[in-house]
């Protein structure tokens, strides 16, 4: 089997990716921006099936700086570029994310090829999908592009620079190099770890009786574990290259259904949901912002077949209490 790349092996969906990987017989090599962490990523792989003598390997390389990419990549076969910032605040400055999504993308693609690698799968969000043109009356697919001079938040712009980009590049300067493009909606799914994830950190306050925003705000939903398969399905599928998918569980869900959803599978475990998110629902002061995305091109051209955003939600929770991270 081939030696895959995995960028930003830490973080929740690359964790993920790294473990499939290793499930499906591939050696992988993970960038850390510091490998004194690798100790513990390593244990937490472990703590999650991963064999102690996995062939997993790691290499110290920063989006923000040049060096170490070419060592990173090289005698791999495949890249997964997870790695991009995800802000826990939006910053003043929007370069402070527009710079390091699109640039990381670009060293990344540049050591790539000088490598010759066949293939980079490049997570990037539907976040550069759904924020340009409205279609009232149909979801948005991966003919669809955020206006980049749109203004929109910091994060939804520096998803569609980046994934622009990448896509520039390809076509210029990529010679043999092929590149896919995985584009998910919220992902949810089973925490690794006590470091979580923005959508955990949300799942987690409603659990801990927070209103984390406003309950009708919709969005859509994913399993991380289905968003990591799509990645490999993306890696080696031939039809995959060049192309786009959405990674969508099914239609936008509101955090008022979140919250039900808790109540319902929990019980008593989720009694402090606040009493806001639960009562009737109201329509949204703005109907235009549910934002519906369609992953029938991922289950029609890779055979995908994700969990429902109840599995996905309930999962969510499920790991948070076993790891004890509901206060």
């Amino acid at each position: 089997m081939s030696t895959v790349l995995v960028t930003g092996g830490s973080g929740f969906l690359g964790g993920h990716c790294i473990l499939q990987l290793l499930r499906e017989g591939h050696g992988v090599r993970a960038t850390l921006r510091d490998l004194g962490t690798q100790a513990s990523l390593r244990a937490v792989l472990e703590a999650n099936g991963a064999a102690a003598d996995a062939p997993l390997s790691f290499a110290a390389a920063d989006l923000m700086s040049d060096a170490r990419w070419e060592a990173a990549v090289e005698g791999c076969d495949k890249v997964l570029h997870v790695a991009s910032p995800f802000p826990a605040r939006q910053p003043e400055d929007e370069n402070e994310l527009i710079a390091p999504a699109r640039d990381g993308r670009l060293r990344v693609l540049r050591a790539a090829r000088e490598a010759d690698v066949k293939r980079v799968v490049l997570t990037s969000s539907f976040a550069a999908i759904g924020y340009g043109r409205r279609h009232p009356g149909r979801a948005y697919d991966e003919t669809d592009w955020t206006e980049e001079d749109a203004p929109n938040a910091p994060y939804i712009r520096s998803k569609t620079i980046a994934e622009r980009a990448a896509w520039d590049f390809v076509a210029r300067e990529g010679g043999g190099l092929e590149l896919t493009v995985v584009n998910p909606t919220g992902i949810f799914g089973p925490a690794l770890s006590a470091d979580l994830s923005a959508s955990l950190g949300l799942v987690k306050a409603i659990l801990e009786g927070e209103t984390p925003a406003p309950p009708a705000m919709s969005f859509g939903v994913v399993d991380v574990r289905d968003v990591a398969d799509l990645q490999l399905r993306a890696m080696t599928g031939t039809e995959a290259a060049g192309e786009r998918f959405i990674a969508v569980a099914g239609p936008a869900i509101s955090l008022r259904d979140v919250a039900q959803i808790l109540r319902e599978e929990f019980g008593e475990k989720a009694n402090r949901v606040a009493a806001s998110l639960l009562e009737p629902s109201q329509p949204s002061s703005d109907p235009a912002e549910r934002r519906d995305a369609s992953g029938a091109k991922a289950r029609r051209v890779l055979g995908w077949s994700p969990r429902s955003a109840r599995e996905a939600i309930v999962a969510s929770a499920e790991s948070l209490l076993r790891l004890g991270l509901v206060v």
